[in-house]
């Protein structure tokens, strides 16, 4: 029987189950264990963890409520105070500047985390989704402060990282997708679980195949197609892979039209997770460096997405515009003053009307003093009118200008 009660509450004996909070403020490595001796209990009460959940079947319970007072009788104690709500605060929503040194932190732990996570699955080793559960839980945390931070840091992915910030990034993208449909947050962050889980069968293809530098051949493509198969598998084995994660594993390269694969699914044939995860493994894939490819920039990706008639649900692919802008945080823009700027936060009423942060003017041919421009400002008369490639305007300090928001 699982139960919440305050970290004060623990005792030496109980199982813990969860910890409520950060995972960056989790004083264990796992997650699931019995608390058997003295350094462990004073480990977690010296820790930010205000609450946990215990699981009574397998250790010792929480001790029983005080009985309610007679009428008119005054209880001998005053009640307990309310745990903090810790969970609540660590999802107050911040500008990205705010947000990007702990999504930094997120990411290079969550890095970690899916380089063993997937070195096990290579050796064969049964995937444990519960140990996932704080990881997603932390993504969660931060893109509910704030989507575009650790969604953009994501992309800025290395190619020899490829596949397993890969997965990262396609966690955040799922849980912002999930948020932005108005999903409940147990479903978003099953959307979340299933985006970290949905490429693991790479882990079953030849390295040969998966890290070739040069394009694939038909026969290496056909290796390839297997590994939706070859994962769904692979979790089937594993401890308590909701049954959401496997669908989307096995179906998020299905297409809306049927011509994906591996069993040519259609329409609402294809589950909604994966129909949100063939969008978002799509929009990581192509604005990644791959070992074949360069990437593409976050808006242009957007523009070609929209034209593949029949790849995606039309009403998934908006949300998705919707949650991460049609200009992504990132992107070089031109305004009407001829100004150029990156974008470094979105509009909540206007996806056309981002925060800009101007450095250059196209028509003095020279870098501008930096200046901070809310595109959805009442006073505001700019606009942007193109997009801009950084590489071809020899910009290639475009992503710290970003990161310094």
């Amino acid at each position: 029987m699982l139960k919440e009660i305050a970290t004060a509450e623990v005792r030496i004996g109980m199982y813990l189950q969860r910890l409520e909070g950060p995972w960056l403020d989790h004083p264990f490595w796992k997650t699931k264990f019995l608390i058997r001796d003295q350094a462990d209990l004073n480990a977690l009460r010296d820790s930010k963890i205000k609450t946990v959940w215990i699981d009574a079947s397998k250790g010792l319970d929480a001790a029983p409520a005080a009985a309610p007072a007679l009428a008119g009788q005054a209880a001998a104690d005053p009640a307990p105070p309310t745990p903090p709500a810790g969970a609540e605060a660590a999802r107050r929503p911040l500008a990205v500047g705010e947000e990007l040194a702990r999504a930094g932190q997120i990411v290079q732990s969550s890095h970690a985390f899916v380089v063993n996570l997937f070195k096990e699955a290579r050796l064969g080793h049964a995937v444990d989704a519960d140990a996932c559960v704080p990881m997603v839980a932390e993504i969660a945390s931060s893109v509910a402060r704030n989507p575009s931070a650790l969604i953009s840091l994501a992309r800025l992915k290395t190619r020899d990282d490829y596949t397993y910030m890969h997965s990262v990034a396609v966690c955040a993208l799922m849980i912002s997708l999930a948020n932005q449909l108005g999903l409940s947050e147990a479903q978003s962050r099953e959307a979340g679980l299933a985006g970290l889980l949905h490429d693991v069968g790479k882990m079953a293809m030849p390295t040969a195949i998966l890290n070739k530098p040069g394009q694939l051949t038909d026969a290496e493509f056909g290796v390839m197609k297997q590994h939706p198969v070859r994962g769904h598998a692979m979790l089937k084995t594993g401890d308590a892979v909701p049954a959401a994660a496997l669908e989307v594993c096995l179906h998020h390269h299905e297409r809306f039209d049927g011509s994906g694969y591996p069993d040519r699914l259609a329409g609402d044939r294809i589950s909604l997770l994966a129909r949100m995860g063939a969008v978002c493994d799509v929009y990581d894939a192509i604005t990644s460096h791959r070992p074949y490819k360069q990437a593409w920039d976050a808006a242009g990706s957007i523009q070609r997405m929209a034209q593949w008639t029949g790849h995606f649900d039309p009403v998934i692919f908006q949300a998705f515009v919707r949650s991460i802008g049609i200009y992504p945080v990132g992107t070089l823009v031109r305004l009407q003053s001829g100004r150029l700027g990156v974008v470094i936060e979105q509009s909540a009423s206007r996806l056309t009307h981002p925060v800009v942060k101007l450095f250059y003017s196209t028509k003095a041919q020279m870098p501008v003093p930096v200046e901070i421009l809310h595109l959805d400002a009442p006073h505001c008369s700019d606009r942007i009118v193109a997009k801009e490639d950084p590489q071809a305007l020899g910009f290639s300090n475009l992503n710290k200008l970003w990161m310094e928001a």
